[in-house]
């Protein structure tokens, strides 16, 4: 059996736990101590973050998206492969490590999105990202600490806050898109996105692209008036 090679590790920011960037011959995972976060050859459910979110505002004028967190990239492709020409895509990743992986290691797993002139990357706490906007965006996409119950790092949990949706609601324009990746489906966290304005659903969705097995996710797709 082909071992995984350890390629680089990185510090968090808010409790001290440490990811880390596996390869086993063509394939990659990023770890958080003993669970995995993300693996190369799951990421169908992260495609469907940026396709879900990005095929209701593909014909808008000056479209501009926020993307968080970075990732192995594959929501960042997916984007930009909905998105027109003049699209603006900003990327915004808390991990200084992270992006570094992507432009050493990973950026052939999703044909290196970030060398598209559309893309602007900001090393920056996805939170504070949104705080700063007002009627900026036409679609957030969040793909953070495993969705509104499965908490890695301590203080992730304000986006899924009362506090958090209103602020994402009011970073979007109008008829912009909230879409939210998450291990488990949550009832409660629906009607939370409804009592702050947004028509939402909660979406089930392939793990695996296209193919049977590999189990579900599930993506919020909250949509402001």
């Amino acid at each position: 059996m082909i071992p995984w090679i350890l390629l680089g590790t990185a510090q968090t920011s808010r409790n001290g736990e440490q990811l880390r960037l596996y390869q086993r011959d063509t394939e990659f995972s990023i770890k958080a101590d003993s669970q995995e976060l993300m693996n190369s050859q799951v990421h169908g459910s992260e495609d469907a973050l940026a396709k879900l979110a990005c095929e209701k505002i593909t014909n808008y004028p000056d479209v501009r998206v926020l993307v968080g967190g970075l990732g192995l990239g594959y929501t960042l492709r997916a984007a930009l492969n909905e998105l027109k020409r003049d699209a603006e895509v900003v990327v915004a990743e808390i991990v200084p490590e992270v992006l570094e992986w992507n432009q050493k290691f990973l950026g052939h797993l999703a044909e290196h999105p970030l060398e598209d002139g559309r893309v602007k990357v900001q090393l920056e706490d996805v939170a504070e990202v949104i705080k700063a906007g007002r009627n900026d965006y036409n679609a957030i996409m969040l793909d953070v600490d495993n969705g509104p119950q499965a908490m890695f790092q301590e203080g992730n949990d304000w986006i899924y806050t009362n506090n958090g949706l209103q602020t994402s609601f009011d970073a979007l324009r109008p008829k912009g898109v909230l879409s939210i990746w998450s291990t488990d489906p949550d009832p409660a966290f629906t009607k939370r996105l409804i009592r702050t304005g947004f028509k939402a659903e909660e979406v089930k969705v392939r793990a695996r692209s296209g193919r049977k097995g590999g189990g579900h996710y599930f993506v919020w797709v909250a949509t402001r008036p």
